[in-house]
């Protein structure tokens, strides 16, 4: 394939020599006339290991060359890359300033142009940018439709500085962001070599991944430092905690508990987690991660409370009580802490939970119940059939097979809250 790559930083230069090891030919753009000269004497513009040597051998066997000419580049390939910087701006948000400038060159070259272009933003954007940035602008500057005359796609990469040769070719998986397969069939066949999988989804999706994937690295730095400088003050060796905990994946490295829901309670999380900040902030040790987890919780569960009072419907119906499915275990349960907020708000509240029984509650389960709904005898309905029949609004609040069954009871003044993602969106208006 005849490749056009914009940026000749780390992402644009890996990127181009490693296409152009794989036998296409790529053209490398860039505004600095001493990167251009860089590339075309076959030297790296970047230290990067193993690129000086590789950008060495594609220049010399003639897959690579680098230019200043955007419009020749565009108008001598297929595709085009845009792999330019997106730094931040003081707000924190993305200067998209690169971005744009690459759009209009490369739009004035569409515009000469007879064959479909496909474009694929590399560089990290965050969603909607393609969509209501890089399209438009493309479109406003060739005088020509986007799906129709030419496609854009995004392609993220996942490079670490350091390793981004070793991680190009084994990548955890390879993205595409595209309107329909179709478009990212080209962007696919780019990385038929590539022994990892290929996800097409759309583009918006695709964009956030991106933001997500950055953010838990971050989160898991930030994490490890925490426990590391909490370990030091105990004098334990806080390497060696975390080493044991990466032995458990089941739970801790794994896909567990990654999945948007609502908030978590339970009788071991909120204690556990208030029992090791306590302690931090008893040795003087700042752990403002640790110590930020139990305000975001409470967020969701306000965010829960904010959703019912918005519907403006005052017959509430919440499905689920205890923590979590399959147990009756009420001990901070945040669906326990929604229904007392809501009848604070005199909202009529009906509960059913197919795990809960009343006269079965006993000790600290009892007590805790009691404490904080001292009106639970009320609120109970002992069929699923029964909230239904009596809420406007319906929140559910656990995943529990039982509960995707109401969409054939539901009439069609009812909304549906759901704040675990399990029910059957097609039936009613879910929010959540």
């Amino acid at each position: 394939m005849r490749i056009s790559v914009f940026g000749m930083g780390y992402v644009g230069s890996v990127s181009a020599a490693c296409f152009a090891r794989e036998g296409h030919q790529v053209t490398g753009v860039d505004i600095s006339q001493s990167k251009v000269d860089a590339i075309n004497s076959g030297h790296s513009s970047v230290v990067e290991p193993g690129l000086a040597e590789l950008i060495s051998h594609v220049v010399a066997k003639g897959n690579l060359r680098a230019s200043r000419d955007a419009r020749q580049a565009v108008s001598d390939s297929e595709l085009s890359l845009i792999c330019v910087g997106t730094p931040s701006r003081p707000d924190g948000l993305v200067d998209l300033a690169q971005v744009e400038r690459v759009c209009e060159e490369i739009g004035e070259a569409i515009g000469a142009k007879t064959g479909r272009h496909t474009v694929v933003v590399r560089s990290t954007a965050l969603p909607g940018t393609i969509e209501q940035i890089v399209g438009p602008r493309l479109e406003q500057v060739s005088g020509k439709s986007a799906g129709r005359d030419f496609v854009v796609c995004n392609n993220p990469e996942f490079l670490r500085e350091g390793t981004s040769i070793e991680d190009f070719y084994a990548p955890p998986f390879t993205l595409i962001g595209a309107q329909n397969p179709d478009h990212a069939a080209a962007v696919s066949e780019l990385y038929r070599m590539i022994d990892a999988s290929v996800l097409v989804v759309d583009i918006r999706t695709s964009e956030m991944i991106k933001y997500a994937c950055n953010a838990f690295h971050a989160l898991k730095v930030a994490f490890a430092n925490e426990i590391g400088s909490l370990c030091a003050a105990m004098n334990i060796d806080g390497r060696g905690i975390m080493e044991t905990l990466c032995f458990d994946t089941k739970l801790n490295v794994s896909a567990a508990y990654l999945k948007p829901g609502f908030a978590f309670g339970g009788s071991c999380l909120p204690k556990d987690l208030r029992a090791l900040v306590g302690r931090a902030r008893e040795l003087g040790v700042g752990m403002p991660l640790m110590s930020a987890i139990d305000p975001s919780n409470q967020v969701q569960i306000r965010r829960a409370v904010d959703l019912v009072v918005a519907s403006g419907r005052k017959h509430v119906g919440i499905l689920g009580l205890s923590f979590k499915p399959g147990t009756d275990d009420l001990r901070e349960s945040s669906l326990v802490s929604l229904v007392a907020q809501l009848n604070a708000r005199s909202i009529a509240v009906k509960v059913f939970d197919p795990d809960v029984s009343l006269p079965r509650l006993v000790g600290a389960n009892r007590k805790y119940i009691e404490d904080n709904l001292p009106n639970i005898e009320s609120l109970i309905c002992e069929s699923l059939r029964e909230v239904v029949q009596l809420s406007e609004v319906i929140v559910i609040g656990k995943e529990c097979d039982a509960f995707r069954s109401i969409a054939a009871e539901l009439r069609e003044d009812q909304e549906v809250i759901d704040l675990t993602g399990c029910f059957n969106r097609n039936r009613a208006q879910a929010r959540g």
